[in-house]
């Protein structure tokens, strides 16, 4: 696995300037699988670098007032990966650099943010967080503040594709010999609290003549505080040097005034046994559970503090130890936890453990309530007798009956019911791939707990209603679909998603499939019959209704009465419409199989390749099916295989003719029924979703 680690523009790579992200790419290099195969990119004008894997971009565009130094640094980066595949590309606290990098370069992408999100070009808004959690692969905090300020305007605060993981360490075994020093490490400047540091060690020091204070850093800007003169400046030092001076000091003080994203400066006290004393700001509380918090931030509580420390032996002692011993984030530990984060993004590539099958929790409705009406029509069932031919176990969960039959049992929580029942049995039998389709059951909070149970699981949604722009049924359609997308890894719609309102929003993880057939269950050669009918049709006015609906606004009714004008002569079979129930089980088969042919006839406009699942229904079955040109089904289908057809007269024309050909009608509908089992069975579609949701395969028809 190739790695491309990206450091902000500016970010110093060296020895002794090197930065807090330079430090964290670095360090979690030390015991990484993968360190072998990063590069490091960035821009530093010290040649003294970290790390030997680092790839130095140069610039022509530095200080120029015309020219954008970031966006040629970009580019240059962008040049290189283009020509140099990556299979991970790891962009540090530079969410604006996603943008660009998305739209050029195919490898997986990992943004970690060290700052707060909100302060950042790129991350600043709802939208552009949400931007964010769509286009990346992960999202890497340091610290649960930054976390928190991400999702701080968002409707929900975890998603699937985050995590935080800790600036990091490694231990020392045992505490030093000690040296009465009072250290301040950081950028000399009041937004770190130097001011309050020179203030409140001047005092200190007046008071105690044998101790005496360090500050290491500089500020570009520095404005002079009254020292004592017992504090000395050591300026900019690596960062060994720097971890050598906390070994021997006593003290640490981090009394910053702006809200830490971490405070890696804690960190590293307290881990060389320095008794620490910190402010409450931002993400500094997360560094160590073995410092002295200030609760209010001046320089009378940091004396205060100081003078009990240098006092109380004991207590100085206890802190240090501890700080020591109880070490909180790990480099080692954090290591493999990023290497982890890594393979999880290539989940089945080397997947092994069950000769690549998988176990497989299909959620769906079952329809226990209609009493198994809709069997012939069901895709969830079609999708489990596909993932089991193709060798994977599969647990079905029919959601809707579950909690129906909760209700039935007066049982009032059944929603808690039904979210407990769901958590235990992924928690059980731990499945590698979640599917769902049309439920109202699940919800993100929901999702969000079944992620954090095996955050190597896959969770795919789909759809088999219309997703066209032309109807408000069908924008609804799209917005319960938009509602899972930050817990979903992959979406599959029977409607082509460029024609789409997710086709603005170039959702890659929406995929196109077309109703499958099953040989199970279309199981019938209507051709080989001898049916007395000519043309079969059937509206379902809803499938939990079942009947029919007075009052009911369907555009196909006027087509069809049209139609039916137009038809004198023909022998039609016609259901939901006129007076005549819909048809459903059994009675469906049985009038399937009477008659010749079947008009495919969906709901709403004519729209690029979506079809209701009625298309498996009489192709799969062997009648001869007429389709409107303007679905496009041609893509997949020719003349030879379906009956295209421009207008109304066009249909009816060659309805009529092929009522009286049975030859011609007979050999089409065969080819039909051939091709679409030959393209769309359950194995071959589920098969395809399997693929598409481990990353196998992009998609085959978008």
């Amino acid at each position: 696995m190739k790695i491309a680690t990206i450091l902000p523009y500016k970010e110093n790579y060296s020895n002794k300037n090197a930065g807090a992200v330079s430090l964290w790419v670095s360090d979690f290099m030390k015991y990484s699988s993968y360190k072998k195969n990063v590069t490091v990119f960035g821009h530093t004008f010290d040649r003294s670098y970290l790390t030997k894997n680092y790839f130095n971009i140069n610039l022509q565009s530095i200080n120029s007032k015309i020219f954008s130094s970031t966006k040629e640094y970009s580019n240059n980066i962008i040049k290189h990966l283009t020509k140099n595949y990556f299979d991970i590309v790891e962009i540090h606290n530079r969410p604006i650099m996603v943008y660009s990098f998305v739209k050029k370069i195919d490898s997986k992408i990992i943004l970690y943010l060290h700052n707060d999100p909100k302060t950042m070009k790129g991350s600043k808004t709802k939208n552009e967080k949400l931007f964010l959690l769509e286009k990346v692969d992960k999202i890497i905090f340091i610290s649960e503040w930054i976390k928190k300020q991400f999702f701080s305007n968002l409707k929900f605060n975890e998603h699937h594709k985050t995590e935080v993981i800790y600036h990091s360490i490694d231990p020392i075994k045992k505490l030093s010999k000690k040296k009465k020093q009072i250290v301040f490490v950081g950028k000399l400047n009041e937004a770190k609290g130097y001011d309050l540091f020179c203030k409140s060690v001047d005092k200190v020091l007046k008071k105690y003549d044998d101790w005496k204070a360090f500050s290491i850093g500089g500020e570009k800007r520095l404005q002079e505080y009254y020292k004592n003169k017992k504090q000395i400046n050591l300026g900019i030092l690596d960062n060994k040097k720097v971890l050598n001076i906390f070994k021997e000091s006593e003290i640490a003080v981090i009394p910053s005034r702006w809200d830490e994203p971490f405070g890696r400066t804690a960190l590293e006290s307290t881990s060389r046994g320095c008794a620490t004393i910190i402010s409450n700001r931002g993400g500094l509380t997360e560094t160590t559970d073995d410092a002295i918090v200030l609760k209010n931030l001046d320089s009378n509580n940091i004396v205060k503090e100081l003078i009990k420390l240098i006092k109380n032996k004991n207590l100085r002692k206890k802190l240090q130890i501890s700080g020591l011993k109880n070490l909180k984030h790990i480099l080692k530990l954090n290591s493999a936890k990023i290497d982890y984060m890594r393979s999880t993004l290539f989940p089945f590539s080397n997947f092994n453990t069950n000769g690549g099958k998988l176990r497989i929790l299909n959620i769906y409705n079952l329809a226990q309530k209609l009493n198994h009406r809709i069997y012939n029509l069901s895709l969830g069932k079609k999708f489990t007798n596909g993932f089991i031919r193709n060798g994977h176990d599969v647990i079905e969960i029919s959601d809707r009956d579950y909690i129906r039959q909760q209700k039935s049992l007066n049982i009032f929580n059944f929603r808690e019911k039904f979210n407990s029942y769901l958590i235990n049995t992924v928690k059980n039998y731990n499945p590698d791939l979640i599917t769902f389709g049309h439920t109202n059951n699940l919800d993100l909070d929901l999702l969000s707990i079944l992620k954090k149970i095996n955050r190597n699981m896959i969770i795919s949604q789909w759809n088999e209603d219309p997703m066209m722009n032309t109807s408000i049924e069908a924008k609804e359609n799209v917005n319960k679909i938009k509602n899972f997308l930050p817990q979903i890894d992959h979406t599959f719609v029977t409607t082509n998603p460029k024609v789409t309102a997710f086709a603005k929003n170039n959702f890659n993880n929406i995929h196109y499939f077309i109703t499958p057939v099953d040989k199970s269950i279309e199981c019938f050669d209507v051709y080989n019959l001898n049916p007395q009918k000519d043309l079969f049709y059937a509206i379902s006015h809803g499938v939990n209704r079942g009947s029919l609906k007075s009052g009911k606004i369907d555009s196909r009714l006027k087509i069809l009465q049209t139609l039916i004008k137009k038809l004198n002569g023909i022998k039609l079979d016609f259901y939901g419409i006129n007076g005549r129930e819909p048809i459903w089980g059994n009675d469906f088969y049985s009038a399937l199989l009477n008659v010749k042919m079947g008009l495919n006839l969906s709901r709403g406009k004519p729209t690029k390749h979506y079809s209701s699942n009625r298309i498996a229904s009489l192709m799969g079955n062997g009648l001869l099916t007429f389709i409107d040109e303007k679905v496009e089904m041609d893509s997949f289908f020719s003349k030879n295989e379906i009956i295209f057809y421009k207008n109304i007269d066009d249909l009816a024309s060659k309805i009529k003719f092929y009522s009286k050909n049975d030859r011609e009608r007979i050999k089409i509908a065969k080819n039909g029924k051939k091709k679409y089992f030959k393209r769309f069975n359950e194995i071959a579609t589920t098969k395809y979703i399997v693929d598409v949701s481990t990353g196998k395969i992009n998609n085959l028809y978008n």
